[in-house]
């Protein structure tokens, strides 16, 4: 059987709960949910399987916190035996627009923390990423307070059309290939 590992990055907590930083956690929860699986805390995450289709993805969310992601990443990805290449990290992004998802076989941490921690820990910036927009509408010195707040009322729509569309590129990327599922989400733009 095929195995992936998803990744969705956030931070435990009420108070993080459905802020911009943990989208990765809200579309790692909606992907498992439509699949009919639970999370239970395990080893530095809290951890779902599914099973779709032949294929096996083991859903984690970090409970190491933000900036400590890799070590829940490489934990996983090692315990599992899975393939760097059959990893998807799924990660809010301020320099994309909230209109915009981003598939990508590799990239930079983009000043990410989450991200970075993952890069240091396997040692590569090789590794498929699904990068949810954000946007950038925050007054200057004020980005921390932006990421780690929720959604406006205005953004929900938007967020919630997106946070669908992701668990089909997730089931596009397992069984269509990174390129294909690249080029069925890269170009979209979602509007309310």
């Amino acid at each position: 059987m095929n195995k992936f590992l998803l990744v969705g990055l956030g931070n435990i907590g009420m108070e993080y709960k459905h802020t911009r930083h943990n989208i990765g956690f809200d579309v790692v929860e909606a992907f498992a949910t439509k699949h009919g699986a639970f999370f239970t805390n395990d080893r530095l995450a809290d951890r779902a399987e599914v099973k779709w289709k032949g294929k096996i993805f083991i859903c984690i969310k970090p409970t190491t916190y933000m900036n400590l992601s890799g070590r829940a990443f490489k934990y996983w990805q090692e315990k599992e035996k899975i393939a760097l290449e059959q990893t998807l990290t799924i990660v809010d992004d301020l320099a994309l627009p909230l209109s915009k998802l981003r598939l990508r076989p590799s990239g930079s941490d983009a000043g990410h923390n989450g991200l970075k921690d993952i890069q240091l820990a396997v040692g590569t910036d090789v590794y498929p990423k699904l990068r949810f927009g954000i946007g950038n509408q925050y007054p200057k010195g004020k980005q921390a307070e932006f990421v780690l707040g929720k959604w406006l009322q205005e953004e929900q729509p938007v967020v919630q059309k997106k946070a669908e569309h992701c668990i089909e590129v997730i089931e596009n990327w397992a069984s269509m290939g990174i390129q294909q599922a690249m080029a069925r989400v890269n170009n979209l733009t979602f509007t309310q």
